[in-house]
């Protein structure tokens, strides 16, 4: 059965056309994947599947879809957009306490359920929730999600893995006949992606199973005129999957059509892709030693030139401890934690953490979703209040002895889901967004030097946006602005690095000039890096100290040296 056809189309926007012709038709006992580089169309198609964006024929052209009107999309965008849309919703200056949670996931999935937003008290801001949300912790999709035990957590407050399977089980739970996952494993730690992994081969098993049953059937009724649309769409939901990067994905695929430009660059039988992709490699592998090392001489420059611009910005007296340093037989410690406790309620986060960080140090941070990493990386950052009930000292001060969030963040660079989320609701071009990363703010507010500009422009060149200085960030791909997010961390050569799954939403050549540029920073002497992914290959051979999560578990950390 044919579910989607599309001949001759164009994907529009409000304001243009993203995708000028393309063909593309989807049939029963086909599993898809869409793949293709950052901003290359994948993202266009997969927001025009769901309705985001207009699918429109051109003379000629053609376009339907069964499944139109019962489309759920769960994707890094969404994310962002659903915690986005939390914050703009804060109502803490009107409620009893001051404290507005926001949304749970329970009030989340209770609004799928029954299709429409739940009213909640405007003075104590508790949602009317229908009876049967009371019994959603035994319901099989929640349990195969990993969230019975989150379930009365404010969406704002999880894990980005957290927030991820809350989104797919909201889907899940909606009964639409056609999910589309975009980047499902980004965030997701290993046990997490398994279970995935199977949910979704399972499910297309099913498909292909019920596929034979109902074309056989429909040999049987050829004089009855067909089957209906719901029979097409059949009893288990569908699912697209869309990827940045050709790993991890399901047995169960069997097509693929990629994206480059704006355009289809392939189209056909995941065996055909898998040679495409491996005659691409072998050629790609000649040249990459002689780009790497190009590469390296000019982000080296780069990293000096911004040191000495940052350097200048510093005190005298900071200057002069930081040229001391080289001197000590020990490294001089960055971040000292003694005995850290933080947790709400009987909930305990981190329990007993005793951790330092010299300089030139580079850690690699991992552990599950919600054992505590993105809690640990907010109190160096500032950005959870208890940081002030521990002993935490931070560049050799401890917290709420007299120093500002200021003072912390002119050594600080910093890539994370949150800086992320709030860079969404501003507008900015990119090189407005690099800039303010010597300003350590949310936005340009300041005049830039033409130093720091000059600079800016530099590391623009050199992750690969050379003459897009005065794009929009929020026209950029998800990929697209996590990579300027990381150019906006280093451009002022920190102290400190602090990296929350920074490849998150990458393509393949991305993600490999993002790892050369950590890399090349942490051998620069000039930097220290925090480091947090669930991915093994992203782990840099700078990083030799290993802090590793064990929720539930005393301790509930691990300390490893390689």
């Amino acid at each position: 059965m044919n579910l989607i056809s599309i001949k001759n189309c164009r994907v529009e926007s409000s304001n243009s056309t993203l995708i000028k012709n393309f063909s593309w038709q989807m049939n029963s006992g086909e599993a898809w994947l869409v793949i293709g580089p950052n901003g290359g169309g994948k993202a266009d198609f997969l927001k025009a599947l769901c309705g985001q964006l207009k699918i429109v024929p051109n003379t000629d052209g053609l376009y339907s879809n069964v499944f139109d009107g019962s489309v759920e999309i769960v994707s890094l965008e969404r994310a962002a957009a659903l915690i986005q849309e939390e914050r703009a919703n804060d109502e803490s200056e009107f409620l009893e306490g001051g404290v507005d949670h926001g949304r749970s996931a329970r009030v989340f999935f209770a609004e799928a359920l029954i299709g429409k937003k739940i009213k909640r008290d405007s003075k104590t801001g508790v949602y009317d929730l229908p009876p049967a949300t009371a019994r959603l912790e035994s319901d099989p999709q929640v349990k195969l999600c990993g969230l019975e035990k989150i379930l009365d957590r404010g969406l704002k407050y999880m894990s980005t893995g957290e927030i991820r399977r809350t989104l797919l089980c909201r889907a899940l739970l909606s009964g639409k006949k056609l999910l589309i996952l975009s980047d499902p494993f980004a965030g997701l730690d290993a046990q997490s992606r398994k279970i995935l992994l199977d949910f979704f081969d399972g499910v297309a098993k099913r498909q292909l199973a019920q596929s034979n049953a109902t074309q056989n059937d429909g040999k049987t009724k050829s004089a009855g005129g067909g089957s209906s649309s719901q029979e097409a769409a059949g009893a288990f939901p569908r699912i697209i999957l869309g990827m940045e990067r050709f790993n991890e994905i399901p047995d169960a695929i069997n097509k693929v059509v990629e994206f480059t430009g704006g355009e289809i660059s392939f189209c056909g039988e995941r065996r055909d892709y898998e040679k495409l992709l491996a005659d691409k490699k072998a050629a790609a592998q000649k040249s990459r030693e002689t780009e790497v090392a190009a590469f390296k001489s000019q982000l080296t420059a780069a990293n000096q030139e911004s040191a000495v611009l940052q350097n200048g910005n510093l005190s005298q007296g900071q200057n002069a401890a930081a040229s001391t340093d080289s001197g000590l037989a020990t490294p001089p410690a960055l971040i000292e934690m003694r005995g850290v406790n933080v947790g709400w309620g009987d909930n305990r986060v981190l329990q007993d953490l005793n951790w330092t960080l010299r300089k030139n140090e580079h850690w690699l941070i991992r552990g599950p979703n919600g054992s505590g990493k993105t809690t640990f990386l907010e109190l160096i950052t500032g950005d959870n209040m208890q940081v002030f009930s521990n002993d935490i000292k931070i560049f050799g001060a401890r917290r709420g002895s007299g120093e500002t969030i200021w003072d912390i963040k002119k050594k600080l660079g910093i890539v994370s889901y949150r800086l992320h989320v709030e860079y969404r609701m501003v507008g900015a071009t990119l090189l407005a967004v690099i800039v303010s990363g010597f300003k350590d703010s949310i936005g340009l507010y300041e005049q830039a030097t033409d130093t720091e500009i000059a600079a800016a422009k530099k590391w623009l060149a050199l992750g690969g946006f050379a003459g897009r200085e005065g794009e929009s960030f929020n026209s950029l791909s998800y990929g697209e602005q996590r990579a300027i997010l990381i150019l906006r961390a280093v451009v002022k050569a920190p102290q400190i690095l602090i990296l929350d799954e920074p490849c998150h939403g990458l393509d393949e050549s991305f993600r490999q000039k993002i790892l050369d540029l950590l890399e090349i920073i942490a051998q620069s002497g000039t930097t220290t890096l925090l480091h947090v992914t669930h991915d093994p290959t992203e782990a840099l051979a700078a990083e030799k100290h290993i802090l590793e999560f064990h929720p539930g578990e005393s301790p509930m950390y691990k300390i490893i040296e390689l």
